[in-house]
Order: structure tokens, then sequence, then C-alpha cells
């Protein structure tokens, strides 16, 4: 870009590539959320039992989680503009399908397909955004806004779904996508300008294969299992391959020059806490949200539309507070802020462990505010740390995992709860009480990774030395984005 074309046209292009990525990452979010919404109505229409909700729910996210890191690489490889659109195209007509698919396995195909499209549409958004943006103030004001659009995505998403689905049904949330895609694939290919990494590393094959397929297997095994029986052979046969696989990815990526995965970046204990740590948040939050839209439509009666708005405090709770989490974690820590937020996510899931069919919902919806607070208090700290914990060169990686370990917590957490609620119908207990023992597991282990990250979220003493204080001096995740947060470093 010349002088001259940087002082007429540069600020007008980077308006719009902002307003395209932005659009795209807010499509993407708010399809994270509107789902939940429908669920009580896909089970009606469907004719489908709770491991059917769990499949159409983790279909997406599994493969969002798997193909988050490749996302990436594969569009600084073969360029960012292109992936992009490619992303956009393939989640647009994955959405068509979904609201034509006349049964659950065929809307299972589309949300496949539409976690793929997810999976190149969100990390190229913020490639092509970071690229533009080579100043670090301007970047820092510019994925500022692309992590607004996700939040308002998150927090749109119940209300949207519940309008959407009260109106027309369940097909309407997906098809509301096509608009949207059709806007982002016209102004994307008149406005958008390529860019690449030229030395970007090779595409990792086996080991995206390797995870997939054993994190796919292993949800299988934890979905069905809470149906078909945990001492099925089938479902122990899916649990052992998946321990074959999950061991077949680890040696694999332990011998490639440029694995998707390295696992070196393990050995820093700041790392490796904040990442288990961020299992455990996409495990609570996911699999918890999972059941709010269900709770009040089927416990407690209220309308499709009525409990889209009632599940909204824990997301605008998480849309207000999340810009504050960074400067907290500046000011006080990563142990502290990520501690508290545990704390109290975890308290406020246990109080939902309480709910009752004859409670009202003035003593509701505080609790999905305390879950809310705490768990925007957790997502940004805990990748700050892990972007900390590693090199400079290496932050987009390592807030591109912590990204990811958070979807793979999403992924376990809808089929462990799921499963925990259908062990507990099959031994004779109500759907209600299903719900307050799913309601108490994540509020218990939210709980325990508390005093576990109060314990242990710091730098090794070998490393302290060498190495900058753990307070970050800027905010270095957007808490409510599915992609590989930010490349800034």
């Amino acid at each position: 870009m010349t002088a001259s074309r940087a002082a007429s046209g540069g600020r007008p292009n980077r308006a719009v590539l902002l307003a395209v990525t932005c659009l795209g990452q807010f499509m993407v979010l708010l399809d994270n959320t509107v789902v939940g919404a429908a669920l009580p109505d896909m089970q009606h229409r469907l004719h489908t039992r709770l491991t059917g909700l769990q499949w159409i729910v983790d279909a997406y996210v599994l493969l969002v989680a798997m193909l988050l890191l490749s996302g990436g690489v594969f569009a600084d490889r073969f360029g960012r503009k292109r992936v992009y659109l490619t992303g956009v195209a393939v989640f647009t007509a994955a959405s068509v399908l979904c609201s034509l698919a006349p049964s659950l396995g065929w809307l299972v195909v589309g949300r496949v397909l539409q976690g793929v499209g997810a999976a190149a549409l969100s990390p190229a958004s913020l490639a092509l955004l970071t690229a533009a943006h080579p100043v670090p103030q301007e970047r820092l004001r510019a994925i500022g806004l692309w992590a607004g659009f996700s939040g308002i995505g998150l927090a749109a998403g119940p209300v949207a779904g519940g309008v959407l689905t009260d109106a027309f049904g369940w097909p309407a949330i997906f098809l509301v996508n096509l608009p949207i895609g059709v806007v982002l694939l016209l102004a994307g290919l008149r406005c958008l300008e390529e860019t690449r990494n030229p030395s970007a590393p090779a595409i990792d094959v086996p080991g995206t294969v390797l995870s997939v397929l054993g994190v796919g297997v292993l949800t299988y095994g934890l979905i069905e299992g809470g149906a078909r029986g945990w001492t099925s052979p089938v479902i122990l046969g899916a649990l052992t391959a998946a321990v074959v696989l999950l061991a077949a990815f680890v040696a694999v990526e332990a011998r490639r020059p440029a694995p998707m995965l390295p696992l070196r970046l393990f050995r820093q204990r700041l790392f490796t806490v904040s990442n288990t740590a961020m299992v455990v948040v996409g495990f609570a939050l996911m699999g918890s949200s999972f059941f709010f839209s269900q709770f009040f439509v089927y416990v407690q009666g209220s309308s499709i539309l009525r409990a889209g708005l009632q599940t909204l405090p824990m997301s605008l709770a998480m849309v207000i507070v999340s810009p504050y989490a960074g400067r907290l974690a500046a000011r006080y820590g990563f142990r502290v802020v990520v501690t508290v937020g545990l704390a109290l996510a975890g308290l406020g899931l246990l109080a939902l462990g309480t709910v009752h069919a004859d409670t009202g919902y003035g003593n509701v919806w505080w609790r999905l505010g305390v879950v809310g607070i705490g768990f925007a208090l957790t997502m940004s700290p805990l990748t700050g740390a892990a972007v900390q914990a590693v090199g400079p060169q290496e932050g987009g990686l390592a807030s591109g995992i912590s990204s990811t370990t958070r979807q793979i917590g999403a992924v376990l957490g809808v089929a462990v709860l799921g499963s925990v609620v259908r062990t507990r119908q099959s031994g004779g207990a109500s759907f209600e009480a299903g719900l307050d023992s799913a309601f108490v597991a994540a509020g218990a282990v939210t709980l325990a990774t508390a005093v576990f990250t109060g314990l242990w979220l710091a730098r090794s003493r070998s490393a302290e030395g060498s190495a900058a204080p753990e307070r970050p001096t800027a905010p270095v995740a957007t808490p409510t984005s599915n992609d590989a947060s930010l490349k800034s470093r």
C-alpha cells in the first residue's frame, strides 16, 4: 500500500473490513446461543430425546473445537480472504440445510458442516483484522470492536431464538443466517484484500484427523452411555477406542516437527493450569447452558419466547463484566481474579441446583447472573495466563489453544451433564431431579477448579527468575469468542 493510498483510502477499506469480519463473527456467536432457545421445539417437532438434543449441540461444537487451530493455519497458508469467504459460504449453506432438515440425522449433518464453516470463518476473520492493523494500538481497538460484536451475538441469541422459534418454529433460527451470509460474501468478494503468511507451517493432517476421531468417539461414548448403559459393549468399545486414538494423537504430536498442538508448551505450569481450568470453564458453562431453556419450558412451564428472555441475565452479565476482567487481572493478578470468578460461578451453579418448579423467577435470575459474572471473570484472564506463559512469537498459538480447550470442555460438558440427567432418569428420578443433579455436578467441579487455580495458577519457580510477572499489561482475549482469540502479542 502506498503512502497516498494509506492516507486517502486505507481507513475506508479498514472500516469495511472491520464491518465484514465483525458481522461474520457475530453470525457465528449468534448461532452458538440461538440454538439453546429452540431445543424444546426441536425435541417436540423432531420427536427426539435428550440424546438427540445433545448431538444437535455437540456436532457443531466438536468440529469447531477440533478444527479451530487448523483453520488458522489454513488461513495463513492459503489466504485469509479465501478461507474466510469459504467458511462463510459453507456456514451459510449448512444453515440452509439445517433449516430444511426433515429429520434429526439431517440436522446433525448440517450442524457438522456449520462447525466446519465456523472453524474456518472465525480464525480467518481475526487474521484479516490483525493483518490490516499493524500498529498495536489500532489493532487493539479493532479487536475490541470485534470482541464487542461477539458479545452482542452471545447476548442476542436467547432472545432471537425465542422470538423466531415462537413465531416460525425452530428452522427459522438457521434460515436467518442466509441473508447475513449473502451480504458477507458479496461485500467480502468486492472489498477484502488477500493476505497470507508465506512462512506458515504445513497442515498437520495426522494430528487433525486423530483429534477429531478421538474426541468424536469419546463424545459418542459419553452421550450414548446414558441411554445404552455404561456396560454396553458398544459404549465400552467406544471409550476404549477413544483412549487409543487420543494416545496415538499425543504420540504423533510428540514426533512431528510442526505439530498443531506443541506438547512442549505444557511443560510450563502456568500454561498447563490455565488450559486445564479453561476445559472446566467450557464444561460447566456450556453444559449448564444446554439445560436452561429446557428447565424453564419443561419444569416451570414457560413459553419458548419467555424462556429465551429468562435466560438473559447470564449472557448480559458476561457481556457487561467481560471488558473489565482483563483490567482486574492486570491489577490483581491472574490467580486472584480467576479463582474468585470460578468460586462465584460454582456457587451460582450450586444455587441453581436447588431451584424447583415452584421457585419464582425473582429467586432464579440472580443465580444466573452470578454464574455469568463468575465465568466472565475467568475466560479472558485464563487466556492471558496461557499467552504470558509462552514466548511473544507464540502468543497467537497459545490463545488459539486456549479457545480450543474451552470448546473441548463444552463438548464434554453437554455430553457428561446430559448423561447425568439420563442416568438419574433411568433410576426413576424426574427430569427436574436430573437437572438439579447436573447443576450441582457442574458447580462442584467448578468449585474444585477454583481451589486448583488458587493453589497452582502461577509460574513455576524455575521460570519465575527469567520471566515477567504474572500480571498482563492488556486484555488478551475476548471471553465470548469461540475462535483463536487475540494474535496481537
